[in-house]
């Protein structure tokens, strides 16, 4: 009976003991670790450049211990192999590749990058030299360049320096290919190091690091992404490009802020900003565009006649809906792939042309369309009929004056002291030149040089 109250006291103790034990024990249950996979089978360029950057993003939020990536790719844009190239080799987690069938050019850059290559059976790795948009070599800085990148990459994962040079330019080392830019098969590639093993899937390579009991998270992009993706569609482009120009015309021939040109200015927003988000529009390119929109715009409205203004502005307009879709250099092509640059030329001219055919099939459609009818009054009311407008203008008919502002064909004119909105009948009429009003409309006077 002695026993029973010291066990009570002792309660507290027992109970403070198995809290304090609780973490040790949970230790001796270890989480999986957790594998990350993303996957690249496309050209290297802006839109991989910024998955890449998502997914590892996303690694890090899962906390993921290991990332594999999978590749597949011809190469593509240097300047966006480097930057994952970068990204890769700064990652604080080991990243692996499996190269499933093709790593050539950029791909054989960014496979460097990575801490462990595997290969599938039939794969290859390099042909690594940097080309310009006609497919010909690049001069020689690039190629350089080129090379050192190469260098280092394989230096900071304990890989032949040598090798990954080779893939660049032709070596003079018989055991390299001699003479040819070199491209290594998944058997050569394991006999050089510069792979680590053989496999045919995903499965193989996770067995081959004994990580095929891990969790496995397979990087998709989010709905979001997937919807700018959907717009960076050279089609859905040139359709966006469709509504631009259609909705700037029809409201341009309807004064107000109306659907057309919500329209245009949704479309714009569609077209702009997957690219900037992307990193194929700059800002000098979107300034480019608003600044060709607003020369645009002050050629119908405040510049008379049609000039050097408006020719400016559809030039930069132009211009700039084709330098968004490519990724150039502030106007150097020289990674660009001509394919690309025709490809962005052919989506914007057939955009403007087919925003030209709608306008010619749909516009008397839409004058006499039942809700244009609701906006736009039918009647006319003649002045032989007793109508007469608050501020008519017929007194003036057969005056004189001096046009006041160059009249191309629109401008000023004073006459008797008084300054009128007024429109040259035949050709242009200087400052200053004598002219005589010939007939009257609701909003200008029309008037003949004397």
């Amino acid at each position: 009976m002695k026993t029973y109250p010291k066990r009570r006291q002792l309660l507290p103790f027992y109970l403070l003991s198995y809290l304090l034990l609780l973490p040790l024990l949970s230790l001796g249950q270890q989480a999986k670790p957790k594998v990350f996979v993303m996957e690249v089978t496309s050209e290297i360029d802006p839109r991989t450049n910024r998955y890449t950057e998502l997914a590892l993003e996303e690694a890090t939020e899962a906390g993921a211990d290991h990332i594999l990536l999978v590749l597949d790719t011809f190469g593509g844009a240097l300047n966006d192999a480097d930057e994952i190239r970068k990204r890769i080799l700064e990652y604080p987690k080991p990243v692996y590749v499996f190269i499933n069938k093709n790593a050539a050019s950029a791909g054989a850059l960014i496979s460097l990058a990575c801490d462990s290559i595997y290969m599938a059976p039939g794969a290859n790795i390099g042909a690594a030299t940097v080309v310009g948009a006609n497919g010909e070599a690049a001069p020689g800085k690039y190629q350089s360049y080129m090379r050192s990148i190469m260098r280092s990459t394989a230096e900071a994962n304990g890989r032949d320096p040598r090798l990954a040079e080779a893939m660049v330019e032709a070596s003079v080392d018989s055991t390299l290919s001699a003479g040819q830019v070199l491209t290594l098969t998944t058997t050569e590639a394991i006999k050089f190091g510069f792979c680590e093993g053989v496999t045919t899937n995903v499965g193989g390579v996770l067995k081959k690091l004994n990580l095929q009991d891990a969790e496995l998270i397979n990087y998709e992009l989010s709905a979001a992404d997937s919807i700018i993706s959907f717009f960076l569609n050279p089609f859905i482009s040139g359709i966006l490009l469709l509504i631009i120009i259609g909705g700037l015309y029809f409201e341009l021939q309807t004064p107000g802020i109306g659907f057309p040109l919500m329209a245009a200015i949704t479309a714009a927003v569609l077209y702009l900003v997957p690219y900037y988000l992307n990193g194929l529009a700059e800002n000098w390119e979107i300034l480019m565009f608003v600044v060709g929109i607003v020369l645009i715009m002050l050629e119908l409205f405040v510049v008379p006649g049609f000039g050097i203004t408006g020719i400016s502005g559809i030039i930069l307009t132009v211009l700039s809906l084709v330098l968004v879709m490519i990724n150039n250099q502030f106007f150097d092509f020289t990674f660009v792939p001509s394919e690309n640059l025709m490809k962005s030329l052919a989506s914007v001219i057939t955009g403007m042309i087919g925003a030209a055919i709608v306008i010619a099939l749909t516009w008397h459609r839409l004058l006499n369309s039942r809700s244009m009818q609701h906006l736009v009054l039918k009647n006319t009311f003649h002045s032989r009929e007793g109508y007469r407008s608050a501020n008519t203008a017929e007194h003036l008919v057969g005056k004189t004056g001096v046009a006041h502002t160059r009249m191309a064909p629109s401008g000023r004119v004073m006459i008797d002291d008084i300054l009128y909105d007024a429109q040259a009948r035949d050709g242009f009429i200087e400052q200053g030149e004598s002219v005589q009003v010939i007939d009257q409309s609701t909003f200008a006077l029309r008037v003949k040089k004397v």
